[in-house]
């Protein structure tokens, strides 16, 4: 039985800012895997990617990351563009991968499962209602908000969202993506609209604006806990997930404590380019240096 076993795609990623262009692998599977990687929880990654992109399985391997691999005819490509502005990013998609199935996900246990959908096509309503019945599901909405228009990503609505967030136990979406989703401009609004639906704790994050945790009638505001010089804001999402489920699968934490440990989790990722790669004990350095 694991703790936490997070489904998504590797990507090849290129990022491009006003400072650099880089390549390197990306995706929910990877933020998401590294930033849990040191921290005291039992984890496993299911992904799909094609043989010419395997060097990334053998990175996380490299770090003792178990992971578990089916064959993909693609993998899925992202150009990432940011501008002055770290908040704000332009998305292309050149490539795509295969969708996840249950066959993939039969033999594995584990109390929460995340899931890291890139495109809507990564994992159907079918797949999230069988695999409820074996563990929590914690789902990054972002992929079904994805559609791409000659490879531009531009963000629309889930068609489906009314018979599959019913099985959604966290959420995790941005307030654009909040708002795409629920069609309210607050997060207050959007969030009731969320837990009507079903869902049991949604949590908003707003860049350096800090984020809100919504389950049971409470909205909880997170502060941002902002490092000296942010660097690469890639992946922030995913490393905040990565300590807020932590905190709450493992360390049974409430949820301030565990959001404000996600944020910290997210803010001093962004000092070094690539995925958290930190400790637990640095994180708490990072927080008390900050005096929130």
């Amino acid at each position: 039985m694991f703790d936490i076993c997070c489904v998504g795609h590797i990507t090849s990623d290129k990022i491009v800012n006003t400072r650099s262009t880089m390549h390197m692998p990306g995706g929910t599977a990877l933020y998401f895997s590294c930033a849990v990687n040191k921290l005291d929880v039992k984890y496993v990654l299911v992904t799909a990617l094609a043989e010419a992109e395997m060097e990334y399985v053998t990175y996380l391997r490299g770090k003792n990351i178990e992971v578990r691999i089916q064959p993909s005819r693609h993998t899925v490509i992202f150009e990432n563009i940011y501008g002055e502005n770290q908040d704000e990013r332009t998305q292309n998609v050149l490539q795509i991968a295969d969708s996840f199935t249950m066959d993939q996900l039969q033999d594995v246990e584990a109390k929460i499962f995340h899931l890291g959908p890139l495109l809507a096509d990564d994992f159907s309503t079918d797949l999230i209602k069988t695999l409820s019945a074996k563990g929590s599901i914690a789902l990054d909405v972002q992929g079904y908000l994805r559609k791409v228009i000659d490879q531009k990503v531009y963000v629309t609505d889930w068609p489906d969202k009314k018979t599959a967030l019913q099985y959604i136990d966290i959420l995790k979406a941005d307030v654009a993506e909040l708002a795409a989703l629920s069609g309210y401009d607050t997060v207050a609004d959007g969030v009731k609209f969320l837990a009507d639906l079903g869902v049991k704790e949604s949590v908003i994050t707003n860049g350096s604006q800090g984020s809100a945790i919504y389950s049971d009638g409470i909205l909880h505001q997170i502060p941002a806990y902002h490092p000296e010089m942010v660097v690469d804001a890639t992946g922030c999402g995913d490393t905040y997930m990565a300590g807020y489920l932590y905190q709450r699968v493992k360390k049974n934490a409430p949820i301030q404590q565990a959001g404000e440990f996600a944020a910290a989790m997210a803010g001093l990722k962004t000092m070094l380019p690539g995925p958290f790669v930190g400790t637990e004990d640095e994180v708490m350095h990072f927080m008390a240096s900050r005096g929130i």
